[in-house]
């Protein structure tokens, strides 16, 4: 897949596989998960993670830099003051400019606020981020988000860890259609194939972390991941055949035998 290429902000990524770092027990079963996932972009909060103290253990010390691309977002943020601040301080660290910008508009189902996150996202679009908002599957707002100079959309599988898969593939397609830049679901997939069924819809990313860091084996099921957006993206650009309601002969009836008489 060399030629299959996925570049974000001017940034060239290599698996369209992304991939999460809380909930794991530790630093080094969270490297090892990453390690078999395949992904080359990995999400970090900056609010439940040190970025800022050299002297304190840091998970950035166990990715390195030279072969991941590190994603810090704003997870646990509710305003968009406080989504600009740690986009900020991120920036200030020396994580990345690139983010991936949430503000979260309800405690109970962890749905993103897309007005509050539009508007933190138009301030740090004018500071020079590269923008990856998380969103709600509304291909109005997605459709905002671009104008906004955002470079990618964000769109919701299902609530955060809840394991449902693509809740609503329809409104992914419709996001699909509605914005030209690249669309990477995130949040509530659940197993492989919740990642392959989203990989054929030609989405060109998937972010997930409660999937693996919540399995029984997290080493497998992230390597379990990394087939499966390989298989799903191949799906896709191989194009799959019509559903048809009754059999079709998968060889040809030319040429055969005739019964004797």
């Amino acid at each position: 897949m060399t030629t299959d290429a996925l570049t974000i902000g001017g940034i060239a990524i290599r698996s369209r596989l992304w991939v999460g770092t809380g909930k794991y027990k530790d630093f080094d079963e969270t490297r090892a998960a990453i390690e078999a996932s395949g992904a080359d972009v990995v999400t970090v909060a900056v609010r439940r993670v040190n970025v800022t103290d050299p002297n304190q253990e840091n998970l950035l010390d166990y990715l390195d830099p030279k072969v991941y691309k590190i994603l810090p977002n704003t997870a646990g943020c509710h305003t968009a003051a406080e989504a600009i601040r740690t986009a900020r301080l991120a920036r200030a660290a020396g994580v990345s400019d690139m983010v991936k910008l949430e503000v979260i508009g309800d405690k109970k189902t962890l749905f993103p606020d897309n007005e509050a996150t539009l508007e933190a996202a138009k301030v740090l679009v004018a500071e020079g981020f590269v923008v990856l908002p998380y969103m709600t599957d509304d291909p109005i707002m997605a459709k905002k988000f671009e104008d906004a100079g955002c470079a990618a959309v964000m769109p919701l599988a299902a609530p955060i860890g809840s394991g449902l898969g693509v809740c609503n593939p329809y409104t992914i397609r419709l996001i699909q259609e509605a914005v030209s830049v690249p669309v990477v679901v995130d949040a509530g997939v659940g197993t492989a194939s919740d990642v392959a069924v989203a990989m054929e819809m030609g989405v060109d990313a998937v972010l997930l972390n409660t999937a693996i860091a919540g399995a029984r084996d997290p080493v497998r099921m992230a390597r379990a991941m990394g087939h499966a957006v390989i298989a799903g993206r191949e799906a896709y650009l191989a194009g799959r055949i019509p559903k048809k309601l009754h059999a079709t002969a998968s060889s040809p009836l030319e040429g055969m035998v005739a019964a004797a008489g």
